[in-house]
């Protein structure tokens, strides 16, 4: 197709394809590739808004160094020297490395091979060991490697599939939606979701069970117990391909009905509904990602699930196994290729003397550490101690995005070297550099990416590198050049690192290993641009191609003797995660929100990804708020030792009472306080090393605010100083909820002018209620809208959206002003109402003219507005608005 280049999503772990038009006037249009396996046509709402996040606005272009411009040249000699003589002064173990699932492979081996074969530490941890290492260190224990046994098509194929720790809904709804497909054609399917909130995943479960944190281990010890009674238990699989399994049944055994009724917060009749189902349905899937994971005893709660498929056979053949969904787009393809810690390139371990041989002959390096490096949270301890001299952060926020993370800013503050690659000219922890990199973003960079059903797939630049940004990888090669390793990083693109990457895959393997793509090893640039999606393994010889391979149906796990593990896990540590104090008496979660990434720094850009969710929140039950008398919107403090956040309060009854969930994604450009980090403590799994980023102990009280505040602003404003702010991007400039410590009645034009940066030199309209304690202005450059502000001294109950889309407008009469200051469309101007469906732009009040009309279900609101029609995401929202409405 002309114009049209094929190419994959940079956001989770699915892996979609995508299909980029280009258009004369440089604009693009963004589709699902309807080829590509993971998503055959899908996107979801991040995916179908990925033009909305392409410009150079607050981009990174060129070298920095101590604040100033600097050449390339003088850019990397100095990382290059500068490693060199902390080399010689304090050893290898003095520099580290933190990179990210959101560089490509290329990158990952580059950074890998720059650390662990040139400068000879192990010091290389990734972002993902946030995420996925307990599944990595799960899946070592059991099987031997790092290998995920199914693929997609086993969501389709199953007549059961467990959701546990995963809001799949929101987090991966493209999967979300391939099982919805799935129920149709197959009215037999169960969904059971294993989750403390009832998220909107829950639309899709016939049973949700509302577990305690952390109580997943005891749930799935007890299911083993259940197996071993049962037909369901398949002794020859266990004879013939396990060991362990005994020791691991007499652990579950041990474990009473009443302990695991205590420890998972479920009934009798709510456990024995999950073991029936789960012992009476032969084609099971256990799907599992951050709430298993992100745990003091992740490790385990992964090797339980594990215990249960290997007990009964289920594991390698077609709807059936564990399946790990990972969170980042190339969370997979860091873990290939060696991007932590504990591990080399192609899933070979450090501590293996052969594999260390292998890697070391290769690379023609004798630099190789013989023990593993540093896992993020004791790296960052250790720059906090003085022991790191020189930091290397690549394409990752950590400053917001890992636990303590106000003392992760101190330890970086403290560095005498932060180098920091990045794609913004701005993020929490690039200010912090002394050396800032230009990377190439999404559509400006090439290679590939491994999504969670280990399918290959190559991302395509479309747009050229704007200023002096540059590849990641271009910027390892470049500093291992400079420190005399000419050979070892002669790269020329990209292609030639996967032809090296293939070829290591493959070397000395014959099955050995899992991982082997030895089939591109000898494939030249041609073939590496026409690449298509392919699984792995595909050994030399093979064609590659996405077949839905399984692997352990018979057995070849890759242990010494080929056998599985069946790991003997206990409940041991799990009341620490549970227990609370008087003074921190809820458990804090942290995850995501649908339609933001991570930290923001790419979906922030998109004024209709921060439509639908424009502020960080606090969900809370309705009884704790009334007990602590805290309102619907009402701004609150959640602290601990650690740190204090303000975010909003919304209340709510799906999740428990003592429990509360903020999302992860804000950070300092884009909220006063409320990077939620800082009050997770650094608690990880002893096994993994992961953090437990969804069982912190805090308080939460209401904020003590003099004004609730709403601004619409032409133009961004700059520091802001006020005890509470949220910035969201809009169709025309930009939106901002705020607080002043000050009542409504104190206010003046003047006060709020200079409180919110407004840049305008006209008097403004204002109008002032103070019988009512309520104020709003606005002021006008001509006939344009500047800004506008409305003050309460209780939370705003005004049309935002409405007020927003005036920044477009024109206003040149006083009639037509004093509408703005309204802050309520008249009878003539429709109003969307809160944004629903972010992929339609369809918000809550059509939703209910639709409903008014006739419309009673998902589908019909679907054909009437459009909404839920794409990604389908919002549906389970849409069902919940239909029920309400109908309840009124």
């Amino acid at each position: 197709m002309e114009n049209v280049t094929r190419t994959t999503c940079p956001y989770c772990g699915v892996g979609c394809g995508v299909l980029i038009e280009k258009h004369p006037d440089g604009s693009v249009r963004v589709k699902g590739d309807p080829d590509h396996p993971a998503n055959s046509g899908r996107l979801c709402s991040k995916g179908t808004a990925l033009a909305d996040t392409i410009g150079l606005e607050d981009r990174l272009l060129y070298p920095q160094i101590n604040g100033k411009r600097a050449s390339w040249d003088e850019a990397l000699d100095s990382i290059a020297s500068r490693f060199r003589q902390i080399i010689a002064e304090d050893g290898p173990d003095a520099i580290a490395f933190y990179v990210s699932g959101q560089i490509l492979t290329e990158d990952y081996y580059a950074a890998n091979k720059l650390m662990k074969g040139a400068i000879g530490s192990a010091n290389i941890d990734t972002n993902s060991r946030l995420c996925m290492a307990s599944s990595v260190a799960g899946h070592k224990r059991a099987f031997g490697a790092d290998t995920v046994p199914g693929c997609y098509e086993d969501l389709e194929l199953a007549d059961l599939i467990i959701l546990t720790g995963t809001n799949l809904a929101w987090c991966h709804p493209v999967l979300y939606q391939r099982i919805v497909q799935a129920r149709k054609g197959n009215p037999d399917l169960k969904v059971i979701l294993i989750d403390p909130r009832r998220t909107m995943t829950a639309d899709i479960a016939d049973l949700h069970l509302p577990i305690s944190p952390d109580g997943d281990i005891a749930l799935f010890l007890g299911l083993l117990a259940e197996i071993s009674k049962s037909d369901c238990y398949n002794g020859d699989y266990v004879e013939a391909y396990t060991c362990g399994m005994q020791d691991a049944v007499s652990e579950a055994n041990a474990l009473s009905w009443d302990e695991i009724q205590s420890q998972t917060g479920l009934s009798a009749q709510e456990l024995r509904r999950f073991y029936d189902l789960f012992i009476n349905s032969e084609k099971t899937v256990t799907v599992y990602s951050q709430g298993v994971n992100q745990s003091r005893v992740g490790s385990n709660k992964v090797n339980a699930i594990i215990n249960c498929h290997l007990a009964t056979g289920r594991i390698g053949r077609p709807g059936m196994g564990p399946f790990s969904v990972t969170g980042q787009p190339n969370a997979m393809g860091g873990r290939e290729v060696g991007g932590l810690a504990n591990m080399l390139a192609c899933h070979m371990d450090i501590e293996n003397e052969a594999h260390r041989q292998i890697v070391g002959d290769f690379w023609q390096s004798d630099a190789l550490p013989t023990k593993p490096g540093l896992k993020a949270i004791d790296l960052f301890q250790a720059v906090a101690d003085g022991k790191i001299k020189a930091l290397w952060i690549m394409s990752t926020n950590p400053v917001v995005s890992m636990p303590d993370a106000n003392a992760v800013r101190a330890a970086i503050q403290s560095c005498p070297l932060v180098i920091v690659s990045d794609v913004q000219a701005h993020t929490d922890t690039l200010d912090l550099a002394h050396i800032k990199l230009p990377a190439a973003a999404w559509g400006e960079k090439d290679g590939t990416v491994t999504n969670s059903e280990r399918c290959i797939s190559r991302q395509r630049a479309f747009l050229p590198a704007p200023g002096e940004a540059r590849a990641d990888w271009w910027h390892m090669a470049e500093v291992g050049r400079r420190m005399g390793l000419e050979a070892q990083f002669d790269w020329q693109n990209p292609a030639d690192i996967f032809r090296e990457y293939a070829a290591l895959s493959a070397e000395h393997n014959n099955g050995t290993r899992d991982f082997d793509i030895g089939a591109w090893q000898d494939r030249d640039e041609e073939a590496y641009a026409s690449m298509e999606p392919f699984q792995w393994p595909a050994r030399a010889g093979d064609v590659p191609s996405h077949s839905n391979q399984r692997f352990f149906a018979t057995g070849g796990f890759f242990t010494p003797d080929r056998k599985a593990r069946a790991i003997a896990v206990t409940t041991d540590g799990v009341s620490q995660a549970q227990s609370t104090s008087p003074d921190h008496a809820f458990i804090l979660n942290t995850g995501r929100v649908r339609d933001h990434w991570h930290t923001m720094t790419r979906t922030a850009r998109s004024a209709r990804l921060s439509a639908h969710l424009s502020e960080p929140y606090c969900e809370i039950h309705i009884d704790d708020a009334k007990r602590l008398e805290i309102g619907d919107n009402d701004l609150v403090w959640i602290e601990n030792g650690l740190g204090r956040v303000t975010v909003r309060a919304m209340l709510s009854d799906r999740i428990q009472s003592g429990h509360l969930f903020v999302p992860m994604h804000w950070t300092d450009h884009y909220s006063a306080n409320a990077r939620i980090d800082q009050l997770v403590p650094s608690v990880k799994d002893p096994v993994s090393g992961q953090p437990a980023s969804k069982s912190a102990h805090v308080r939460i009280s209401r904020a003590r605010i003099g004004s609730y505040g709403f601004a619409v602003l032409r133009d961004k404003p700059q520091a802001l100083s006020l005890p509470y702010w949220t910035l969201a991007r809009c169709k025309d400039g930009w939106r901002l909820e705020f607080a002043l410590e000050e009542a409504p009645a104190v206010a003046t034009p003047e006060s709020i002018k200079a409180a919110l940066a407004i840049d305008c030199t006209t008097e403004p309209l204002a109008f002032f209620d103070l019988g009512k304690h309520r104020c709003r202005m606005a002021w006008f450059d001509g006939d344009k809208l500047v800004a506008s502000a409305f003050l309460a001294s209780e939370p705003l109950t005004l049309s935002r959206e409405f007020v927003s889309s005036q920044l477009g407008g024109i206003w040149s009469g006083i009639a037509q002003r004093a509408q703005v200051i309204a802050g309520v469309p008249g009878k003539e101007t429709p109003d969307k109402g809160k944004i629903i469906c972010a992929c339609m732009n369809v918000g809550l009040h059509e939703i209910a003219d639709a409903k008014s009309k006739g419309c009673c279900s998902v589908d019909a609101i679907g054909t009437a507005t459009g909404a839920g029609t794409n990604c389908g995401s919002c549906k389970p929202e849409i069902a919940e608005i239909l029920h309400d409405l109908a309840a009124e």
